[in-house]
C-alpha cells in the first residue's frame, strides 16, 4: 500500500461505533472518561464534583500503513488503539495522563500531534510565556519565564507558553499541565485554544541552521520541515494533568520519577553531587588578594582553595577558558588547566568546565574522552535554547557519551522532561529565571520591574515539578524592594539574606552553586558555615505548608538530620511549623532567620540555637522577601 500523510485519529471503535470508557484513580476521586468515536478521540477529567477538563481532543497526524483497531483495560489504566498505533491512559490519585505509542519496526514521520486541555470556566492561570527568542526564531528560547497571572480568556492568542502551567480550579484545587518523557521527540509548548482552553504546539523539525542568537552562541534554525518528528516509534511523551486539593501537594509530586524513562546507567556510584564555587555571577570579583582577579590561573587557584576550606565539592570555570569554536585549540593562555587540575585533585576539589551546546557537539567523543583523562569532572553545557527533535536527540547523545567518561552534566537553556531519569549524570538544569537575572534587572517606578520573591515561591510548585533547577543562589548583598537595583559586576538579590539561605533547602539542585564571590563568603563566614552544612540531595521530603506564589515551607531529611526552610514573597508573615517529623527525644536546632531590621536592611539576620522535640510547634517570622531555615540534629 502506498504510504501517505493523513490525520490519524486514534479511535477505539471496534465496529466503527462510538464508545465510552471510564477509568478512575485508586482512591476513586480522579476520573477519566474517554469518548472514542469513529472519527474523533477525546478525554475529559473530573476530580470529585469538579470538572477539571471538558472533552479535549487527542490525535496524531502521521504517515502510516496497516491500520486496525484494538484495546485493553485495567482498573486505573487503559490502552486503546489500532494495529500499530495506540493510546495508553493512566490515572493516579493526583494525575491523569496519556501517551501515544507507535508499534512499528519502521519509524514514522509525525506531521503534528493534537493535545487539548479545555477547561469549564474562565479560571485564573499561572502562564510562563515564551519571550526573548533567539535570533527572532519562534521556537528558539531559553525556557526561562516569569509567570503571568491572568484568566484563561485573557491569554495572549499569539504567544507560546512553556509548561508546567497551572490553572486555579474551584474549591482551592489546582490543575497543572505538563509533559514528561520527551527524549526523542519535541517538547510541548502551549497556546490558547478557544474560550477557556489550551492546546499543544511543537517545534517543527530543523532542516537548516546558522550560527546566531545570543552572542552568536546558538544554532538558530533557518528552515524547518513540514513535520515535527521523523523515525518515530515506541512511546511518545506523556501528556499529564496533575490535580491537587492543596497547593503544598505539588511540592512532593515529582513527575520525572513517575513518568520518566528508565535509567540507562548500570553503575551510578561515581555520580557525586555537591556544592560549587562559581565564578560568572560574581564576575570573578575578588578582594584582598595579591593578584589581578579575572579569568586566570591565580584566580582559579583561589577558588579551589576557598572550595577546599569550606568543603565544597567543585568549582566551575565558566565561559572564557576556551574559544566559541573549539574546546581543544586556542585555549585561553591565562588559564593553565594542566596545572589547575592536579592542584584541585590534591585539594579534593573537582573542576567542571563550561561549553556552549553548539561547541560541545562538534567533537563530543574526543573532547569528553580527553578532558576526562585530564581529571575534569563534568561540563556545564549552555545555550541549547531549543527543544525540537534534533536537540532532544543531541541531549541524549551528549549524556550517553558523558556517562561513558564518568562526566557530570549541567544543562542550560534546556527544560527537563525526564532525561535525568535515564541519565542521572545530568545533575542539574537551568530553564529558570534564576539569580543571574538580578544582574540586569531594571527599575520601574519605586522598585524592580519583576517580582523575584514571588517567583521564588512559585517555582517550587511548578518549575521544580519537572526536575532540579540551577537557580544559582547565595547572594551576600541583599536588598529590600526600595533599595534594589541591577548591577552586573556587583550584583545583589531581591529579598533578605535568610531568603537566599532558605533556597539551599527548598530548591532541588544536586549540583548547587554558591554564586557570590569567595571574598564575600569569607567576610560572611557565619552564613557560609550554615550553607555548607546543607546537603544537595535528600532521603526524604515533606511539604509542611504553602500557597502558590505566596509562601512555602518544606522539611527534608538526610540520614537522621532534618533541614527545614521557609520563604515568603514581599508579604511579611508569621507562620507555624510543627516538628512532628522528629524522632522522640531532644534535638538541637541551628536556626537562620531574618533579623528584626531585615525590612530596612535585607542583609540583617539572626543565627541562634535551641533545644526542640517532636511535640514543639515553632512560630517563625519572616520579613518582606524573607526566609527562615533550621538544621535539626540529634
Amino acid at each position: 500500500m502506498k504510504t501517505k500523510a493523513i490525520l490519524l485519529l486514534l479511535t477505539v471503535a471496534l465496529n466503527a461505533i462510538a464508545t465510552d470508557h471510564q477509568i478512575a484513580s485508586p482512591d476513586g476521586r480522579l476520573q477519566v472518561t474517554i469518548h472514542a468515536g469513529k472519527d474523533r478521540l477525546t478525554w475529559e477529567v473530573r476530580h470529585g464534583e469538579t470538572q477539571v477538563l471538558t472533552p479535549s481532543e487527542i490525535g496524531l497526524s502521521e504517515s502510516f500503513t496497516n491500520y486496525k483497531p484494538k484495546g485493553a483495560v485495567t482498573p486505573n489504566s487503559i490502552t486503546l488503539g489500532k494495529a500499530t498505533t495506540r493510546v495508553e491512559f493512566r490515572v493516579d490519585n493526583d494525575a491523569a495522563a496519556y501517551r501515544i505509542c507507535i508499534d512499528s519496526k519502521h519509524g514514522r514521520v509525525v506531521t503534528n500531534e493534537t493535545a487539548e486541555f479545555n477547561f469549564a470556566d474562565d479560571y485564573q492561570a499561572f502562564i510562563p510565556y515564551v519571550n526573548d527568542n533567539r535570533g527572532g526564531e519562534r521556537y528558539c528560547y531559553s525556557f526561562e519565564s516569569y509567570y503571568d497571572e491572568q484568566p484563561l480568556s485573557q491569554m495572549f492568542a499569539d504567544s507560546l507558553a512553556i509548561n508546567p502551567l497551572a490553572v486555579r480550579l474551584p474549591e482551592g484545587k489546582l490543575a497543572v499541565i505538563a509533559d514528561m518523557g520527551a527524549t526523542d521527540y519535541p517538547g510541548m509548548f502551549l497556546v490558547k485554544n478557544g474560550k477557556y482552553g489550551l492546546k499543544a504546539v511543537f517545534a517543527p523539525y530543523s532542516i537548516n541552521e546558522e550560527i546566531g542568537g545570543y552572542n552568536r552562541l546558538n544554532l538558530v534554525p533557518t528552515d524547518r520541515a513540514p513535520y515535527i518528528a521523523r523515525n518515530v516509534q515506541g512511546e511518545l511523551p506523556w501528556r499529564i494533568v496533575l490535580v491537587t486539593t492543596q497547593d503544598k501537594q505539588l511540592l512532593t509530586a515529582r513527575l520525572p520519577q513517575r513518568f520518566g524513562p528508565k535509567c540507562q546507567i548500570q553503575d551510578t556510584s561515581w555520580i557525586r553531587p555537591g556544592k560549587v564555587a562559581w565564578d560568572w555571577w560574581n564576575a570573578t570579583m575578588l578582594t584582598a588578594v595579591p593578584f589581578r582577579a579575572g579569568m586566570n590561573t591565580d584566580t582559579y587557584r583561589y577558588y579551589i582553595d576557598f572550595a577546599a576550606k569550606n568543603h565544597l565539592e567543585y568549582i566551575i570555570i565558566d565561559e572564557g577558558w576556551s574559544t566559541d569554536e573549539s574546546l581543544r585549540s586556542e585555549l585561553n593562555p591565562d588559564i593553565d588547566l594542566l596545572s589547575l587540575l592536579p592542584y584541585a585533585e590534591k585539594k579534593g576539589v573537582g573542576i567542571i568546565l563550561w561549553s556552549s551546546w553548539r561547541n560541545c557537539i562538534k567533537n563530543t567523543e574526543d573532547d569528553f574522552r580527553y578532558y576526562a583523562s585530564l581529571g575534569v569532572k563534568g561540563f556545564k553545557v549552555d545555550f541549547f535554547d531549543r527543544d525540537d527533535q534534533t536537540v532532544m536527540q543531541s541531549a541524549w547523545k551528549i549524556a550517553e557519551i558523558a556517562a561513558k567518561n564518568h562526566l557530570l552534566l549541567d544543562f542550560h537553556g534546556y527544560r527537563p522532561t525526564g532525561i535525568q531519569q535515564a541519565w542521572p549524570n545530568i545533575v542539574n538544569f537551568e530553564g529558570v529565571k534564576g539569580l543571574e537575572n538580578s544582574k540586569w534587572e531594571p527599575r520601574v517606578g519605586d522598585g524592580p520591574l519583576h517580582d523575584q520573591p514571588r517567583y521564588d515561591v512559585t517555582i517550587p510548585y511548578l518549575r521544580q515539578l519537572i526536575g532540579p533547577l540551577d537557580y544559582t543562589p547565595g547572594a551576600m548583598t541583599n536588598a529590600t524592594r526600595a533599595q534594589f537595583f541591577g548591577n552586573n559586576d556587583h550584583p545583589m538579590s531581591q529579598g533578605t539574606r535568610a531568603h537566599q539561605v532558605a533556597m539551599y533547602t527548598l530548591f532541588d539542585a544536586p549540583l548547587q552553586m554558591l554564586a557570590d564571590s569567595p571574598s564575600k563568603y569569607i567576610r560572611e563566614q557565619e552564613t557560609t558555615d550554615f550553607i555548607r552544612q546543607i546537603p544537595t540531595t535528600f532521603d526524604e521530603t515533606r511539604a509542611i505548608d504553602g500557597l502558590l506564589g505566596e509562601y512555602v515551607i518544606m522539611a527534608r531529611r538526610k540520614g537522621s538530620t532534618w533541614y527545614i526552610a521557609a520563604m515568603t514573597n514581599w508579604m511579611p508573615r508569621t507562620l507555624t511549623i510543627p516538628l512532628d517529623m522528629l524522632t522522640s527525644g531532644t534535638h538541637q536546632a541551628e536556626i537562620f532567620s531574618d533579623g528584626i531590621n531585615a525590612d530596612r536592611d535585607a542583609s540583617d539576620y539572626v543565627k541562634s540555637t535551641r533545644q526542640v522535640n517532636s511535640n514543639d510547634i515553632l512560630q517563625i517570622k519572616m520579613a518582606p522577601g524573607g526566609g527562615w531555615s533550621a538544621i535539626v540534629t540529634d
